[in-house]
């Protein structure tokens, strides 16, 4: 494939809007590209109307598996009128090819894409398989990958790459998880002239937010890669007039989790808490949750991750660094996945993801084709290694 090819399918990908949404349109165009190629598994998983994930699989399959993965969602652009270069139309300029999702991450999925289309298209025998997962809704949740997980697509993985916007130059082995939570105050409402009729809602959702705080500041253990455990309140709402007691409040907090405390810890902890305040006179308040994710733990030696870093020294001529990521990836709900394998963050990306005028550059796109293509049949030869070694030590 002609690089002026492959410049082109990132800017068709960057052309569809699927901002938190439509990303079938973007599974569709996909899927197209490999419709010449009947050796190729194309299956669409849906989660919603017009949401779509993709999965398809190409190469041997008495072989081990590597998985593939990126999303399809990109975020708004917000105000386009801020934009020097239109957000959805993926015009390049100089080494720079500009529009949402450019770094984050339609760059490293059309990575993966052309990556395995051309092994296609060259007939490059393969020892093992290649799946491509293209996920709905990571940007809002991750629920794109927990859909494909659940229906076993990830089961059984050798190795897991993520194209996430790590940056050629990095290697991200582990990562924090996520939880976001709402906790909504129910009380009655009643003239603020005769406050003993009504309960407030707002003093009681307070009664939480000032426990929770020394609550979750009691978690002090600190990951060497990660840092400590983060804990934000960061939305609060309530009440419906001045001189109205407020029969409604709620708030909603964030926060980043490390692998010293998995998620457990947490939900154990917040719910005692609820309960423990639901035991007073008047007070109403209950507890959900949206996707949370858990952390990555990794091992900076891993065989995947060594083997990731030394490639990418190699094609792009740095030092690559293994590192960890603060923000949660796909890679937290595959995990969940049967079988035991290192999950990767590796990808083309610029520090403008969720920016006006955001971009990759197209050497740095190109070179991580270069690095896909080489990183999965030296996988597949450095599991073949340790499938002999496992057999003559049995």
């Amino acid at each position: 494939m002609t690089p002026a090819k492959k410049i082109e399918i990132l800017q068709k990908l960057i052309q569809i809007k699927s901002v938190n949404d439509h990303e079938t349109d973007v599974a569709d165009y996909i899927a197209s590209l490999f419709a010449s190629y009947p050796q190729a598994k194309v299956e669409k998983v849906p989660f919603a109307e017009n949401r779509d994930n993709l999965v398809v699989t190409i190469g041997n399959p008495d072989g081990p598996m590597i998985g593939l993965s990126g999303h399809m969602d990109v975020v708004s652009a917000g105000d386009e009128a801020a934009w020097q270069h239109a957000p959805f139309a993926g015009e390049v300029v100089g080494d720079q090819l500009f529009g949402r999702g450019a770094s984050d991450m339609k760059s490293g999925l059309a990575a993966i894409v052309i990556t395995m289309l051309e092994f296609l298209e060259t007939g490059t025998p393969l020892a093992g398989s290649i799946r491509l997962l293209a996920t709905v809704g990571e940007e809002t949740g991750e629920y794109g990958a927990a859909t494909l997980t659940d229906a076993g697509y990830a089961d059984n993985l050798a190795g897991l790459v993520i194209a996430e916007p790590s940056g050629l130059d990095n290697v991200v082995y582990t990562a924090r998880g996520v939880i976001d939570y709402k906790v909504v105050s129910t009380g009655k409402g009643s003239h603020s002239a005769h406050p003993e009729k009504g309960i407030n809602a707002i003093d009681n959702l307070m009664k939480f937010y000032n426990a929770v705080g020394p609550l979750m500041a009691q978690h002090t253990k600190t990951d060497p890669v990660l840092g400590g455990l983060l804990h934000n309140v960061d939305l609060i709402s309530g009440g419906e007039q001045i001189n109205s007691i407020p029969a409604h409040a709620e708030l909603m907090a964030n926060m980043r989790t490390i692998p010293a405390y998995p998620n457990q810890v947490i939900y154990d902890e917040l719910e005692a808490l609820i309960a423990q305040l639901n035991q007073e006179d008047g007070v109403q308040l209950e507890l959900s949750y949206s996707y949370p994710e858990e952390a990555i733990p990794g091992d900076p030696d891993a065989p995947l991750v060594q083997l990731a870093k030394q490639i990418s020294d190699t094609v792009c001529d740095h030092d690559t660094q293994v590192v960890g990521s603060g923000g949660a990836n796909d890679g937290a709900e595959f995990l969940r996945a049967k079988g035991d394998f290192t999950s990767i963050e590796m990808g083309p990306g610029s520090n403008t993801s969720h920016q006006v005028d955001e971009y990759i550059s197209v050497t740095e796109y190109l070179q991580a084709i270069e690095v896909y293509k080489q990183l999965v049949p030296a996988f597949f030869d450095q599991v073949a290694v340790k499938n002999a070694h496992a057999t003559a030590n049995d």
